[in-house]
């Protein structure tokens, strides 16, 4: 008989924290996203200061008033400035609004640059074939405008010879050209000696202005004035 009921209250204990779970998730659902702007009946304020949907200052009104307004245009009533006092709401298509600051937002991140650091390790008998290839992955990173770090790796007696290393970074540099720059020189660090080397910036040349020539008019060429003939009258001849 103990048994019975104490497998009843575990039973009943079990339902009321099944039927609880629900209810908990479905007010997650319901609660609006943090940074998204309050609009219409979740203004909280009683007055705003409201603009128009063609940009007009109304003035500071009540929120039913501006509620109104809105209904009336068949628009939302969108709060702009929340930290205002009272605050800005403007009458606006809220679902526009929401989509053209989406697309500005993917813009923005388009334009955005990340700028990674890219490692590239070698060897002091590293062969002709496999450090060309090294540097080519070099030349790719920094014209993606990434940052390299340069590892020469050191094994057994060759960390007694760091002079095999610096002329393996030495090649690397003279291979890459005017395209890299050195941030921070070769150091040796345990058993490897590094080097960080970032794209160097393109200086753009302003294009000389020419001053445009001036262009002379060609003269006219000289009339030449031929004089009048004079006509010559023959005399009659007397018989």
């Amino acid at each position: 008989m103990a048994r019975l009921r104490a497998r009843e209250t575990f039973l009943e204990v079990r339902l009321h924290t099944q039927e609880a779970k629900p209810l908990a998730q479905e007010s997650k659902a319901i609660a609006p996203p943090i940074n998204e702007p309050r609009y219409n009946e979740r203004i909280r304020s009683r007055e705003v200061r409201l603009v128009d949907a063609d940009g007009s200052q109304v003035g500071v009104v009540s929120i039913a008033d501006a509620l109104e307004r809105a209904r009336v245009a068949e628009l939302d009533l969108v709060e702009v400035a929340a930290q205002a006092d009272p605050p800005v709401c403007r009458i606006m298509d809220y679902g526009k609004f929401r989509y053209e600051e989406s697309q500005r937002l993917k813009e923005s991140r388009k334009k955005t640059v990340q700028i990674t650091m890219k490692e590239v390790k070698f060897r002091p008998k590293i062969g002709k074939g496999d450090f060309d290839t090294k540097v080519r992955h070099m030349h790719e990173f920094l014209g993606e405008g990434h940052k390299v770090k340069v590892t020469l790796q050191f094994r057994g007696r060759e960390v007694a010879h760091p002079e095999l290393g610096r002329k393996i970074l030495d090649a690397v540099i003279e291979q890459l050209g005017p395209i890299a720059r050195v941030d921070t020189m070769a150091r040796l660090e345990g058993r490897n000696m590094t080097m960080v080397l970032s794209p160097e910036k393109k200086t753009t040349k302003k294009p000389t202005t020419q001053q445009p020539t001036q262009k002379v008019a060609p003269q006219p060429a000289p009339e030449i004035v031929t004089p009048p003939v004079a006509e010559v009258s023959e005399a009659p001849v007397a018989e």
